[in-house]
């Protein structure tokens, strides 16, 4: 283990992250993003879904720098008198998970359907990359809608579990095509290689030579473009929360403040919904800047 960290602290991405300014930053917000929203429930300083502690009193309370707000709120509060603080982390736990869990999702069906497709080469090639073009020729939020829509037409009375289930599903089916061209690009480069023909004559099986010897010789533009996902499947969340089919109501993300908060916007109470779209923007650009240093910096071409 120590020889392990000790390569990698003098390795060259750790070089190129310490030298680099951007990435610096871009880790620590996302560090503090990541940190808030695991650890809300001993971080926040409210539980703004405990309806015992709700105030109705205290409802649209403007920020502790304004007039008339106090340091008990420090970004205020919304309509039904919730702290924005403790609704901002709790939010953007919702998001982060649906956001990791559907990445991953993609990665794991992206991957296993292109290294098929480029291994394998034939009828099975051509059937993959031809459902890959059907769903390149839809955007991934309609996509997303779609599928949404006709989980909830299915199960209209599911439990909170089974509509987080369908979400992810559905941002997770309008992600994974992506990961398939990448991947099928890379093993048809890898298949034609030496240690490829050599696994084959000693008899090894198709399926172990995929996992054991090509799969991790192109995990590399998975791992950068997986990274990059992540803020574009936590931005489809929230505009699916926003649009009102995203999680529960119950369990609302960082879309669905920003649609409470929209309907205060123009009345003056605008620390409702800007806070929580400052947020999501720190996030999705935190994970993108993070992707380019990643891209750049495991790319041989540039060190």
């Amino acid at each position: 283990m120590q020889a392990a960290l000790r390569r990698f602290f003098d390795g060259d991405v750790w070089y190129s992250f310490r030298t680099s300014p951007v990435a610096i930053v871009a880790a620590a917000i996302a560090f503090v993003c990541v940190f808030c929203a695991v650890f809300a429930d001993w971080v926040a300083p409210h539980n703004p879904f405990d309806l015992a502690s709700l105030e109705l009193a205290d409802s649209r309370l403007p920020p502790a720098w304004l007039e008339g707000g106090t340091t008990k709120y420090l970004l205020g509060t919304d309509d039904q008198g919730r702290d924005i603080l403790s609704a901002l982390m709790y939010g953007a736990r919702i998001s982060l998970f649906v956001g990791l869990a559907s990445v991953a999702l993609s990665v794991l069906l992206g991957v296993g359907l292109g290294l098929l497709s480029g291994f394998v080469g034939g009828k099975t090639d051509a059937f993959i990359m031809r459902v890959c073009d059907v769903m390149l020729s839809f955007p991934a939020i309609l996509i997303a809608l779609l599928i949404d829509g006709v989980g909830r037409v299915m199960f209209p009375n599911a439990h909170e579990t089974l509509a987080f289930a369908v979400l992810i599903l559905a941002i997770s089916l309008s992600g994974w095509v992506q990961y398939a061209r990448t991947v099928r690009g890379s093993t048809l480069v890898e298949r034609h290689k030496e240690y490829v023909q050599a696994a084959r004559v000693v008899g090894v099986s198709p399926a172990r030579i995929m996992l054991r010897h090509v799969l991790p010789n192109v995990m590399g533009p998975v791992l950068v473009l997986a990274t990059i996902q992540v803020a574009s499947a936590i931005i489809i969340e929230a505009t699916l929360s926003f649009l009102g089919v995203g999680v529960p109501p119950t369990q609302p993300s960082l879309g669905t403040l920003i649609r409470v908060g929209n309907d205060f916007l123009f009345s003056g109470e605008w620390w409702i919904t800007i806070f929580p779209g400052v947020v999501l923007v720190l996030i999705a650009l935190s994970v993108n800047l993070l992707g380019d240093w990643l891209r750049d910096a495991l790319n041989p071409r540039l060190r």
